[in-house]
């Protein structure tokens, strides 16, 4: 029987504050464990959270732009359930009140545009961590570090609008796109910052009616994510196959058996028993405060990419690359003002600047050339000082040492030679020494005209100016 997949996301982002969700304790990663904690946030009787606005200015921010209407009001619920990395025995969320609904984002998909439903928009508080890692006292024991309870979350859910886990990818990467974009979160999966659980089920191609659902937890990679909706929708089928049932509960994804594995039976809404927090009054979103929101909110991806096509002359392909992330868009757009040559720009930025970011896992920000030491460089290409070939030699030394072109150029004497007499006397020595490379040129040979450029080249360091040595060197023969 043929079957198609259906698959729900849930996306839970750690929204970029300085300050927890419900107290002033640091959101920083990477401190010393329970070194940024209070009594609120470890839930210590007789504490009262307190709204932090900003956490309700980026949840609104985030929920404009894929399109959610803004529930005039809203109101915080507690989920309750025992585990170790919860203080309090329940996490502060929404519920039935959340802060958005009923929105939508496009993906492209085979090459066609889709829209995928989002049911919702809440926010809520995250829980612990749970420490299982070498060097501890004992290696079957756990630790919990609190640090990261309280730090506030947007929980963005899908519809199960999803037909393949490529779909769900694509879906993902969209959505982490445009909430680095708002600078709402900064996506860093690896540290935990963006979180994603996946529902999928399968059903007889052409039915309506929805599967037995399983619920991925925790899958912190696109790859994973990937790897482990391929994996269950396989398991599923051959399970159906073969006369069983699935069931409904949660799996995890083992990346080192390729599988996934089950975790526990799958929770419904009343296993959590929701209820109104008493300590949070019901919170009241003021349109006015919304429409302010609304005119701050930068040029998203794909409105970039459209107008970097437009304005820059270039391939939508490469505009995709140089939008990944608002800060390479913005590192192409000053470079392109001082080098009036976008396409040239794009070139330097796809090749060299991005394979070295990659080479030294660093991100745009990072790079020890900034947009006027690149565009430096290329003036000096463009205008002959230098050839394309040291212009290469010398990007590289500008990114290892911080020097501007300038001075790598005058230090180590790497001006290109353009002189036509100078040229001349090395060309006529090459001649000299190839009598029988130059009866293959006079054959029609191409590669036998490279050689004798290369040998010019190779006598001259690289510094000759190309152009100038083919035109010498046709003349002459």
């Amino acid at each position: 029987m043929n079957y198609e997949t259906v698959i729900g996301l849930e996306i839970h982002a750690q929204v970029l504050t300085i300050s927890k969700i419900f107290c002033n304790c640091s959101t920083g990663f990477g401190a010393v464990p329970n070194s940024q904690t209070c009594p609120v946030c470890l839930g210590y009787p007789g504490v009262l959270p307190v709204l932090n606005r900003k956490v309700v200015e980026f949840a609104v921010k985030a929920a404009l732009v894929i399109n959610c209407r803004i529930n005039k009001e809203c109101r915080f619920a507690r989920k309750n359930y025992f585990y170790p990395d919860l203080p309090k025995a329940y996490q502060i969320s929404q519920y039935e009140a959340p802060l958005a609904e009923h929105g939508f984002i496009e993906i492209f998909t085979n090459e066609h545009e889709k829209r995928i439903g989002i049911t919702r928009l809440h926010m809520e508080e995250d829980a612990g961590k749970l420490v299982h890692a070498e060097g501890y006292v004992s290696s079957n024991k756990s630790y919990v570090d609190f640090n990261r309870t309280g730090v506030p979350l947007i929980e963005i859910v899908s519809e199960p609008d999803l037909g393949s886990p490529q779909e769900a990818r694509d879906y993902l990467q969209k959505l982490r796109n445009i909430l680095q974009y708002l600078e709402v979160c900064d996506g860093n999966m690896e540290e935990g910052s963006l979180r994603c659980d996946a529902n999928v089920s399968i059903r007889p191609a052409g039915s309506q009616n929805l599967g037995t659902k399983t619920e991925l937890k925790n899958l912190n990679s696109f790859r994973f994510i990937q790897k482990a909706l391929e994996y269950e929708v396989q398991r599923q089928s051959a399970l159906i196959e073969a006369g069983g049932e699935v069931v409904q509960e949660t799996r995890l994804w083992d990346p080192e058996q390729n599988k996934t594995v089950s975790m526990r039976s799958k929770e419904e809404a009343h296993d959590y028993r929701y209820f109104p927090d008493p300590d949070l009054v019901p919170l009241a979103i003021d349109p006015e405060w919304v429409e302010t929101i609304r005119s701050t909110l930068p040029e998203l991806p794909e409105a970039k990419i459209t107008r970097f096509v437009q304005q820059y002359q270039i391939p939508r392909y490469d505009a995709e690359v140089l939008s990944v992330t608002r800060s390479l868009a913005d590192y192409y757009e000053e470079c392109a003002a001082l080098f009036p040559k976008p396409k040239i720009v794009s070139n330097w930025m796809m090749g060299e600047i991005l394979r070295e970011l990659k080479n030294r896992n660093i991100d745009i920000t990072e790079c020890p050339l900034n947009p006027k030491a690149l565009a430096g460089l290329l003036k000096m290409m463009d205008q002959g000082i230098i050839s394309s070939k040291i212009a290469k030699c010398v990007f590289d030394e500008m990114f290892t040492t911080g020097k501007s072109a300038e001075q790598i150029v005058q230090q180590k004497g790497l001006t290109q030679i353009s002189n036509e007499e100078e040229l001349e006397e090395i060309i006529d020595r090459v001649l000299a020494e190839n009598p029988v490379v130059i009866e293959e040129v006079k054959k029609g040979k191409n590669k036998a005209l490279g050689f004798l450029v290369g040998q010019v080249m190779k006598l001259t360091s690289g510094k000759a100016n190309p152009a100038l040595v083919n035109k010498i060197l046709k003349k002459k023969l």
